[in-house]
């Protein structure tokens, strides 16, 4: 290690700590960007290299090279890039803070990704997905609750297990705190407010007893707060017992919220606001949703489509 430079870790903790002020970036993805450069300096290890100077541009494309061909758990193209993104990031910093003279990671191309279409159900596999958590005990309350403020605000799941009692005001809205710690504020319909009502009046009383006091809106049986994991796990045995004969992910209701809405005549940047979209580009990929779905039904009905 030559004079005035420093460690990778330290470079790497520098670096995370520049990100998370300056961008607002979410605690997931700050640890999902310290795997990465955990991976990352691992492989440099591996090499010898142990400060950002001594990093070559061979490095880095040994870096790629090592993504595109691990033999256990390949990845997939998104997740090279993602990480591919993260190393790119890491030496612009670098670059900036003149910890290094040039950007060895500057030449790197990311893997071409496909376009990527979400996956949305009917609106008739939604409403069978929301009938398989009818029911008046605690749990079943609790899991209508839940999907149906999945499926009325567009939410991400981890926006809806963070939701504290007090963030659902008067019932007609919803406070919802984004990636990064941005707030949207997402009507909620006639069909969530009753779930929500019915699960706050019945159900969560008996679920709040069981733990200690906390504020968060959706419980655990034992009183905690619910899990990103747990609820996936109630969307998971709701889609099984509906018997939809397609895979339903956490991700599922938010991309048939959006979906719908398009189909139904909502303006993409309306939609970009309740999904708490960044980029309205990020939006647009509904639309294609949507235009899709139309030319399969013209081609269906049409008599003259083929």
């Amino acid at each position: 290690m030559t004079t005035g430079d420093i460690a990778l870790p330290v470079a790497v903790d520098r670096y995370l700590r520049h990100v998370a002020i300056e961008r607002g970036l979410s605690a997931n993805t700050l640890q999902a960007y310290r795997r990465d450069l955990a991976a990352y300096v691992d492989l440099l290890g591996s090499r010898g290299v142990g400060s950002p100077r001594a990093i070559s541009e061979a490095d880095v494309a040994a870096f790629a090279t090592a993504l595109r061909t691990r033999p256990e758990n390949p990845l997939t193209a998104a997740s090279m890039a993602r990480m591919l993104s993260s190393v790119r990031g890491f030496h612009r910093f670098l670059l900036l803070e003149g910890l290094v003279d040039t950007d060895a990671a500057a030449d790197t191309a990311p893997p071409k990704l496909g376009l990527r279409l979400p996956k949305a159900l009917s609106i008739e596999q939604v409403e069978a997905l929301l009938a398989a958590t009818d029911g008046d005990d605690t749990q079943s309350l609790r899991d209508k609750a839940l999907l149906e403020l999945l499926y009325a605000t567009g939410a991400r799941v981890s926006e809806a297990v963070s939701l504290d009692v007090d963030d659902v005001i008067e019932g007609d809205v919803v406070r919802l705190f984004g990636k990064g710690g941005k707030q949207r504020i997402v009507p909620v319909g006639s069909y969530a407010r009753a779930a929500l009502d019915a699960y706050l009046v019945r159900a969560r009383p008996i679920l709040s007893v069981r733990g200690a006091a906390t504020g968060a809106l959706f419980l655990g049986m034992r009183g905690a707060r619910v899990s990103r994991q747990n609820a996936w796990l109630i969307i998971r045995a709701a889609a099984e017992r509906a018997q939809l004969g397609v895979e339903v992910s956490p991700h599922t209701l938010r991309h048939s919220f959006a979906t719908h809405l398009l189909a139904g005549g909502a303006d993409v940047r309306v939609v970009q606001e309740l999904l708490g979209h960044s980029s309205v580009a990020t939006t647009q990929l509904y639309t294609m949703v949507t235009a899709d779905t139309l030319r399969d039904m013209y081609t269906t009905a049409h008599p003259r489509a083929r």
